[in-house]
């Protein structure tokens, strides 16, 4: 009766699994080339417009697909009330856009369009516009884009502890099962791949029900709201965490059949042998191929729905990712478990329960090798792919968090050399591992300690990385470009002979931007004029211009505050300056904004 409970449950967890994996396959299917965290490209009416007459809808166009909701898009007037408008959709059916109708009574004066959108890499992007009708007017304070920060920091442990949750459960599971022979009977390993499975589903939910507030940007007590877990459960990421779910029970149940205790004595009827041959065959086939496709499936939920699955060369991104993953799953898991099991006191287990170093430590040394050398290989094209430029490490969130990252890594990667050399010093010697002085493995033990929290902290790390916008996009190196002073305003004024301005605009990217601007002589000294007036023109598109406000900073120096750039792309600040009473000339400098 129990073999044959063991064979139906075998099944389930088959099934399970293939479910999962269709869920992994259909998310694959639909996933598109874009750029990591969506950016705003261009919109209509364009920010800071001015209007005759109220535009009948506004239209949004992102660089990749993103989902929305009937609370995505509000509009705001001067008071900052929220006005009725009509329902968020996509234009003529393309993923990477989004329309809204306004009404057609709008008064004079300057209204703010705010906006929060779910990017295909599963991120919440947010920002706003603003436009006028008839001529601008003060606006009240300005809209609050950013999620609560309760939110965020939920959605932060949530992640945290799935990927500690995943290493425990099959990195744990591979030593427990595989690597150390007497693992299946100790009841301590077990534990630690049960509580690993746990924290996975546990870090899974709480991702699941924190997405619903995080995209609609409301406070933590939207975890309540049936409407926004709906939501939620309709995106790519929703459906990836319910096949995470689903694997991790899939995998559960293989795990448990694996440490099964008890094997049919082999001595009795025809029947029972060959029931038992069934068992066994089930043990050495069926089991190892579920839990082989349940490990390969599992990091894709992570893959499939993060930046590995956006931005170029996302066919070598996926399996990469997915290799990162598993790779620090292994490896974490694993020497948990070896500290937990193996390499504590043997003071403190019981006599009956006396622990060997071998072959634990020898075959859990290789893997580890191994799974660091695929770390650093997959760990130096995922960082070139997602920074792009040395500069921006050092400028950007993401690359600062990737250079700490990687000083974690390599702290760890000198730790682990030291218990190398000691597994390869001591297997040479003719009793082994186990005739190490007392002295050796309680370094060793601390060693090991060391990784483990290391390791812990690069999990974390980990964590908010991949809930921030990858320096690639994010980056934007800040223009400074110098041009000559028209020679038709040299002969106007005097200082200006030989005379050249130049201009910095930073961060040189759409949204709001400071442009310094200085007219300097041909000794270096800086120039000052009656007046410098400025505008934003779009060469490539029909865009109006857009008046930009100067002031002057100090005789020579002028300053842009608040430039708007709607969104990337070429752009050309045009400045007159103001000579004379009489006399004005146009400089135009030309840049990018990303």
């Amino acid at each position: 009766m129990g073999h044959r409970w063991a064979r139906l449950v075998t099944r389930l967890a088959v099934v399970l699994l293939l479910a999962a994996g269709g869920l992994v396959t259909n998310l694959a299917s639909i996933a598109q080339p874009a750029y990591a965290h969506a950016s705003l490209v261009e919109t209509s009416p364009v920010d800071g417009e001015v209007l005759a007459s109220p535009p009948a809808e506004v239209r949004l166009r992102f660089n990749e697909a993103v989902s929305f909701n009937e609370r995505s898009i509000q509009l705001l007037d001067t008071n900052a009330e929220k006005l009725a408008i009509g329902t968020p959709g996509h234009v003529d059916g393309k993923g990477n856009t989004a329309q809204v109708s306004l009404p057609t009574d709008l008064a004079e004066g300057t209204y703010v369009l705010a906006w929060r959108v779910t990017s295909a890499d599963s991120h919440v992007v947010s920002g706003a516009l603003t436009f006028s009708i008839g001529h601008p007017s003060a606006t009240a304070a300005p809209v609050e884009q950013d999620a609560h920060r309760a939110v965020v920091v939920v959605d932060a442990v949530g992640r945290a502890l799935a990927f500690l949750g995943m290493a425990l459960a099959l990195g744990g599971a591979l030593f427990v099962a595989v690597l150390w022979p007497a693992g299946r009977s100790d009841r301590r390993g077990r534990r630690i791949v049960w509580s690993g499975f746990a924290v996975l589903a546990a870090g899974t939910v709480v991702v699941l029900l924190v997405q619903g507030p995080y995209a609609a940007g409301t406070s933590l007590a939207g975890v309540f709201d049936p409407d926004l877990l709906g939501a939620a459960l309709s995106t790519r990421l929703g459906h990836a965490l319910l096949a995470r779910l689903v694997i991790v029970l899939a995998l559960g149940v293989a795990f448990g059949l694996a440490v099964r205790h008890g094997s049919p004595p082999a001595t009795t009827a025809t029947a029972t042998t060959g029931t038992a041959g069934a068992a066994g065959a089930t043990r050495r086939i069926v089991l190892p191929a579920v839990a082989t496709a349940g490990a390969v499936a599992l990091p894709l939920t992570w893959t499939l729905t993060d930046h590995a699955q956006t931005g170029v060369q996302t066919w070598l991104a996926v399996p990469a990712t997915s290799l990162h993953l598993l790779a620090m799953a292994l490896w974490l898991g694993g020497l948990i478990t070896l500290a937990a099991c193996v390499l504590i006191p043997a003071g403190e287990r019981q006599t009956s329960q006396a622990i060997t170093l071998e072959p634990a430590l020898r075959r859990f040394s290789g893997l580890a090798q191994v799974c660091f050398a695929v770390i650093a290989a997959t760990g130096v094209y995922l960082s070139w792919r997602q920074v792009g430029t040395w500069a921006a490490l050092g400028a950007t969130d993401f690359g600062r968090l990737l250079l700490g990252k990687l000083a974690v890594v390599l702290a760890v990667v000198g730790l682990a050399a030291g218990a190398r050399r000691f597994v390869r010093r001591r297997g040479r010697e003719p009793l082994g591992l186990d005739a190490a002085p007392a002295r050796a493995v309680r370094r060793l033990r601390r060693s090991v300690v060391g990784e483990i929290l290391l390791g812990v902290a690069v999990v974390s790390i980990t964590a908010v990385l991949v809930n921030t916008a990858p320096a690639r996009t994010s980056y934007a190196p800040p223009v400074h470009t110098t041009v000559p002073v028209p020679a038709a305003a040299a002969e106007s004024a005097a200082g200006l002979q030989d005379a050249s301005i130049e201009v910095k605009i930073e961060p040189a990217r759409s949204g709001s931007n400071v442009a310094d601007i200085y007219l300097t002589g041909p000794d270096g000294s800086l120039v000052a004029v009656p007046e410098v007036s400025g505008r934003l023109e779009s060469p490539d598109r029909d865009v109006p211009a857009l008046p930009v406000t100067v002031t002057a900073a100090e005789p020579g120096h002028y300053v842009a505050n608040s430039m708007s750039i709607p969104f990337p792309g070429e752009w050309v600040l045009r400045l007159d300056i103001r000579v004379s009473d009489f006399d004005e000339t146009p400089v135009r400098v030309q840049f990018t904004a990303r």
